[in-house]
């Protein structure tokens, strides 16, 4: 059984549900320490006038090391109508606008109060769309491991799971030992994802956004695209 470990985060990019997809079951990762700067709270779309970020405003006080699952969201400014705003002006004009747009205009008029709520809401629905709800997601937070260090408890978190391979960021090769997994019966597995190309709106293709810019200009090819199993061959 091969298990995902990631933390969670806002409308992620085309990766992050690879990994998923390719995984037996996904664990997300909410207990461990909220970065500054991390996509936990924000992420990328793209729009006529290029490029726009989409930041959830956060009470962090970092010298106190907040745990992601334990970050609140500041709701003293609207930035639920500025990020649904956004959306609609961006995509507006893509494929399958209609086709969507219904899950952002009812997120946004839900309450938030905790992140990890919000970021857990939209994976959910981002897998719905991409017909991927059948994948099991479970937090670490609840889980029962001991920590023990960083490496350690990545180790009990996949014997908890009853994994023997473990599928992680290629960022992971910066820091994973192969052989303390190797001799904890585990095989890691390094992700090697190689960025699709599709067809986008306004001018030339970026990569790297939001799963949100992929569903609303492929609507169900969306999974064929991210995966690189779609044969068509686009022009952008």
């Amino acid at each position: 059984m091969m298990i995902g470990i990631l933390q969670p985060g806002y409308l992620p990019w085309l990766g992050f549900f690879e990994q998923i997809n390719r995984s037996d079951a996904f664990v997300l990762y909410d207990d461990v320490q909220y970065d500054k700067h991390s996509w936990r709270n924000r992420n990328r779309i793209k729009g006529s006038n290029g490029i726009q970020w989409l930041t959830v405003p956060v009470h962090v006080k970092f010298e106190e090391h907040p745990a992601i699952s334990d970050v609140r969201i500041d709701n003293s400014t609207n930035w639920k109508r500025k990020h649904l705003a956004a959306i609609r002006q961006s995509y507006s004009k893509a494929p399958f606008f209609k086709d969507y747009i219904g899950i952002f205009e009812d997120a946004y008029q839900r309450e938030w109060e905790l992140l990890v709520d919000l970021d857990l809401y939209f994976i959910e629905k981002m897998l719905d769309c991409l017909v991927l709800s059948h994948k099991k997601l479970v937090r670490s937070s609840q889980i029962a491991v001991e920590n023990g260090d960083r490496i350690q408890r990545l180790i009990n978190i996949c014997h908890a799971m009853g994994a023997d391979e473990f599928y992680e960021g290629a960022a992971g090769k910066n820091y994973i030992d192969d052989d303390n997994f190797a001799r904890a019966g585990i095989r890691v597995i390094y992700q090697d994802y190689q960025h699709p190309q599709y067809s986008q709106l306004y001018g030339d293709f970026v990569p790297y956004l939001s799963i949100v810019d992929l569903l609303f200009n492929h609507g169900s090819d969306s999974l064929k695209i991210l995966t690189q199993t779609y044969e068509q061959r686009f022009k952008v």
